[in-house]
């Protein structure tokens, strides 16, 4: 069965380059949300904790569940409890969901600083602050969510400044309704890695951990190991003539004899199917037709292939991002921990 390697010591790589950015580990947040981006939610939380990461950051609280025991502090991003925990903080997401959320349960406000997706508007803060009162959750921090921290454009700095003015006033108004002291957070990787003085309360970091970040002339993002490498084991082989078809409608005809072999990996897998006829693996190993939903075949007889081990290099051949060819991957195939 086609197989998943995550290397620890790259991982631990990250995190010290990550930790030097924010001066202590315990103001890194690990984002695990997606099955930790597709590297395998309970594998990571425990390499993380090893580590001494006591923050996490997941979609779900079916997410926030399962890793309870790993960590201090947990945020959802994206459910509301029927059971709130206390260990367990909850996002609002928009000013109607307060009313939702049951007495005493930990929330954290999200606000739109610009991005124009989740959050309160900002001059919804004043009545969102009312009603959490009115609602009686214990509202700990205020954050937002950067929509261009990767890219060089001013809606970077314009989130940044909306953010500033958003502190201010939820400073006062938290003074006001007594929730006083608040915690602020902004940081994604990308925004942590162009921060020169970061300091805020945490950092919300996920694809940066990863090793697989991209941000242009960044001395910090060069030094980051990707730490996932996705291997697909050999089903069957065949010497081809010169002229013969392999796959789905016969897209590759063979140009000489050569040896043609099948590994059990597909876009059923995750391995997407825009990488079909033009992939080539890191060992320089050329795809054979189609990726079909189970398999896919390469012109070696090797007995287990590497298909990638950089998804930032992989998602170029599938005109796609990182962030898709990780998520993309299938929480059922084996994930294990290695150290090199």
């Amino acid at each position: 069965m086609a197989f998943i390697t995550l290397n620890k010591t790259n991982f631990f790589n990250n995190l010290d380059i990550i930790t030097q950015l924010t001066c202590t580990k315990d103001k890194i947040a690990l984002v695990l949300k997606d099955n930790a981006y597709g590297h395998g939610l309970l594998e990571v939380a425990a390499m993380a904790v090893e580590y001494g990461i006591t923050k996490a950051v997941v979609r779900s609280c079916e997410e926030a569940q399962k890793i309870e025991n790993y960590f201090s502090y947990i945020l959802v991003l994206s459910d509301i409890p029927a059971t709130p925990s206390q260990k367990i903080r909850y996002t609002i997401n928009d000013l109607a969901q307060i009313k939702k959320f049951a007495k005493d349960t930990k929330v954290e406000l999200k606000v739109d600083s610009g991005m124009n997706r989740n959050g309160i508007e900002m001059s919804e803060l004043s009545a969102a602050f009312r009603q959490i009162q009115k609602q009686k959750l214990q509202l700990e921090a205020v954050f937002t969510h950067h929509s261009s921290a990767d890219e060089k454009n001013e809606i970077y700095d314009l989130q940044n400044n909306n953010f500033i003015k958003i502190k201010k006033e939820a400073q006062k108004l938290a003074q006001e309704y007594g929730f006083s002291p608040l915690r602020f957070h902004s940081c994604n990787s990308a925004a942590l890695f162009r921060e020169e003085d970061f300091n805020e309360d945490m950092a919300r970091v996920g694809i940066g951990a990863y090793g697989c970040l991209e941000l242009e002339d960044n001395e910090n993002v060069n030094k980051l190991a990707p730490i996932l490498a996705l291997y697909g084991e050999k089903l069957s082989s065949r010497l081809l003539k010169e002229g013969e078809c392999v796959g789905y409608s016969a897209t590759f005809k063979t140009q000489e004899q050569c040896r043609v072999s099948n590994y059990d990996i597909g876009y059923g897998d995750g391995f997407l199917r825009s990488c079909s006829n033009h992939y080539v693996t890191p060992q320089n190993i050329k795809i054979a037709g189609r990726i079909s939903m189970d398999n896919s075949s390469f012109i070696t007889d090797k007995e287990s292939l590497l298909i990638f081990n950089d998804a930032r290099v992989a998602a170029k051949q599938a005109s796609t991002i990182s962030y898709e060819v990780l998520t993309s991957l299938k929480p059922y195939l084996k994930r294990s921990v290695i150290e090199q």
